[in-house]
């Protein structure tokens, strides 16, 4: 009697391990293969932290972006796709304490309503241009200081290949060092300080004059050994992405988005067409605009957050839309350089 009693407390036991085993695992592998990513995360990009508890706290970040990216991504309503890129183990606020640089506007921003642009009398633009095809375009950066000097040296990046079929990566560094107006180095500056400084200066290229990441003595030397030069620059029509699409058919050029968002964060691919306002916050460059499937139409922008964010340092973003500033407020601080 008493082997038949506990035969049967142990089918009992074994059925209830049974029926209670899937509904453990399937609370428990979600967290597991959670785990997973984070490791797996870690290793392709080499992060550690300096104890158990951050990484706890970078872990427990990380899984709460990647659970937003999966749902973005899973949804399928939207015509561009998220991905966990470097950023992935950062809080939006976080993201954009470090890596979003640009004051808000500009000194001049909407002075710009009143100057003429160069270009508003060319009847002939093209449906689209990609000015990396036309080798006017040096490879994405990947910064951490001086955000904001780079679409103006971008700009003239682009503008000296098309005037002397020349193209040179030029110094960020250099205006770091020895612009001696009120930017605040790595922690951000106006675009305007940039063209300034080029107009004044010229620039010398990158391989003689190398980013080091931080603000240092202004070498002296290698500033008289300018290979660019520009004669001024000039703003885009406030609130016109159509005389924004003339600029850029000429020539590539400097704006300033709100990208705060955490779409922006995470973009990987697509045409971007994310919730963002117009709170201008990170400059970016302008090298061409095209249309994605016979139907939507984009600009193509060139970003400074490194080749894993994006489309290889690229984003297509929604152009020709009804607000007037368009979308992430791209026509509403766009300058190009003169020569």
């Amino acid at each position: 009697m008493g082997s038949s009693i506990l035969k049967q407390f142990v089918c009992c036991f074994l059925i209830i391990i049974i029926s209670w085993e899937p509904q453990a695992l399937s609370r428990m592998i979600p967290d597991v293969s959670m785990i997973e990513r984070h490791e797996d995360w870690m290793s392709s990009y080499g992060r550690q932290y300096k104890d158990a508890a951050e990484k706890e706290r970078r872990y427990n970040i990380f899984k709460a972006n990647v659970k937003y990216i999966d749902f973005v991504n899973n949804a399928g309503n939207k015509p561009y796709k998220l991905a966990v890129n470097e950023f992935a183990d950062l809080s939006n606020d976080e993201f954009k304490a470090a890596h979003i640089g640009q004051r808000n506007l500009s000194k001049t921003a909407k002075s710009s309503t009143a100057n003429p642009l160069m270009y508003e009398n060319v009847t002939s633009v093209p449906p689209s241009i990609d000015w990396r095809k036309k080798g006017a375009v040096t490879p994405i950066r990947d910064s951490t200081c001086g955000a904001w000097t780079i679409p103006a040296v971008d700009a003239v990046e682009g503008l000296t290949k098309i005037k002397t079929g020349k193209l040179y990566t030029l110094s960020v560094q250099e205006i770091l060092d020895c612009d001696g107006g009120g930017h605040n180095g790595c922690e951000g500056g106006f675009t305007d300080d940039a063209f300034q400084f080029i107009k004044q200066h010229g620039l010398t290229t990158e391989s003689n004059y190398p980013s080091k990441g931080n603000v240092g003595t202004c070498d002296t030397k290698k500033e008289d050994e300018p290979v660019a030069k520009i004669s001024g620059y000039e703003n885009v029509p406030v609130d016109n992405e159509n005389a924004l699409m003339q600029a850029v058919a000429n020539q590539p050029v400097a704006v300033i988005v709100d990208a705060s968002g955490m779409d922006f964060q995470f973009y990987s691919s697509g045409v971007f067409t994310g919730d963002c306002g117009t709170a201008l916050d990170h400059g970016v460059t302008l090298v061409g605009y095209g249309t994605s499937n016979g139907k939507l139409k984009y600009w193509l922008i060139k970003n400074s957050w490194g080749v894993d964010w994006g489309e290889d340092g690229y984003m297509r973003m929604q152009r020709d839309i009804a607000a007037k500033e368009g979308l992430c407020g791209i026509a509403m601080e766009a300058k190009y350089p003169t020569k």
